[in-house]
């Protein structure tokens, strides 16, 4: 456990004296409000359901956040996507041209595309060949200007979560930021990271709504940390981040919770009946990696042939083999069952 650690350090100093925008919805708080009018936010005042701007703080969809992940919303940033959430954090901690970042290859392809447009150093260190965290080349590699670790687990393309091991070892030693990135942490046997968010100050937990809970057409990221930088990057996040539509599609679906966790069933069920049909029926896949997401990456013979070829039986599969480490290798999504044996018939037809 870090005792030492002081957010304050890690903070851009034009970011500590910055003082946050102040919204006209920021600035009238009152909850009964059936008998006001509003006049202070220069809104179209004709009632369309949209005409008015939405709440800064996305407290209904907090609410019931709060209550699924059993964390305060204190320790609750949601952002226009996962993306927005990361460029926030880029631009709260990295100094442009000074101080650095550190990914593991292969990876989400956003945490480097950031450092770029942050004008922030990428260090990559890459996964060991089982995809597991080189932990001392991740300490070796940082120095005093590196300020975010980033971990992606359950990784993507490659499906495997990172050992406890490793990533607690890597908490108590980086001497900046560890962002822990959850998006696929619902299809996996591994628990989240979120049970111990008291425990490091320094770990902040990124999730979405875009695989289990199905949401991917609103755009809807969250963030878990500690209060203080939940706050920090409350003050430089866009008024209004979440649009009204995008909170109000969110709270519905959250409150239908039962059905969603139905639906990772169904596709954690449908990943193993997939890997197991592979394993047996194809013979160009080399090898089949372990997977807690909800997708199988898997080596063949030759990707890029492969891919084209399912392509022309109209099906389409993400070709990776030119990250590192993985070489001649495709990414399946888990579809529906029909999905699937579709799938499962046109990789059968190209051997």
């Amino acid at each position: 456990m870090k005792t030492d650690f002081n957010i304050s350090n890690l903070i851009r100093e034009n970011i500590k004296s910055l003082k946050p925008y102040s919204s006209a919805r920021d600035e009238y708080k009152d909850a009964t409000t059936n008998e006001m009018i509003f006049l202070d936010a220069n809104e179209n005042p004709f009632e369309n359901g949209v005409n008015r701007y939405p709440d800064p703080h996305q407290n209904d969809v907090k609410d019931l956040l709060s209550e699924i992940k059993d964390v305060s919303k204190e320790n609750i940033l949601l952002g226009n996507g996962s993306d927005e959430v990361l460029d926030l954090i880029f631009r709260a901690f990295c100094e442009p041209n000074v101080d650095n970042i550190i990914t593991l290859p292969p990876t989400y392809g956003m945490y480097s595309v950031l450092a770029n447009v942050n004008a922030i150093e990428n260090r990559e260190v890459l996964l060991n060949d089982d995809f597991e965290p080189n932990v001392n080349a991740i300490l070796q590699k940082a120095d005093a200007h590196s300020k975010i670790l980033f971990l992606c687990s359950p990784n993507n393309p490659t499906g495997n979560s990172f050992t406890v091991s490793a990533v607690e070892k890597l908490l108590k030693n980086f001497n900046g930021l560890v962002v822990l990135d959850e998006a696929y942490i619902d299809f996996s046997e591994q628990k989240s990271w979120l049970e111990k968010l008291d425990k490091f100050p320094n770990l902040i937990i990124i999730q979405t709504l875009s695989k289990a809970y199905g949401l991917a057409g609103i755009r809807l990221g969250t963030c878990y940390a500690s209060k203080e930088i939940i706050q920090v990057l409350k003050n430089i996040k866009p008024p209004y981040n979440v649009n009204e539509l995008t909170q109000q599609r969110a709270v519905v679906r959250l409150q239908k919770i039962d059905e969603i966790y139905n639906e990772v069933a169904q596709l954690i069920s449908e990943r193993k009946r997939l890997k197991k049909e592979l394993e047996c029926c194809v013979n160009y896949i080399e090898k089949i990696y372990p997977s807690d997401g909800n997708f199988l990456l898997l080596k063949v013979d030759d990707a890029t042939k492969r891919y084209h070829q399912l392509i022309e039986y109209g099906v389409v599969i993400r070709n990776r083999t030119n990250q590192p480490l993985c070489e001649n290798c495709l990414r399946i999504s888990v579809g529906i069952c029909e999905e699937n044996q579709r799938l499962m018939r046109a990789l059968k037809a190209i051997q």
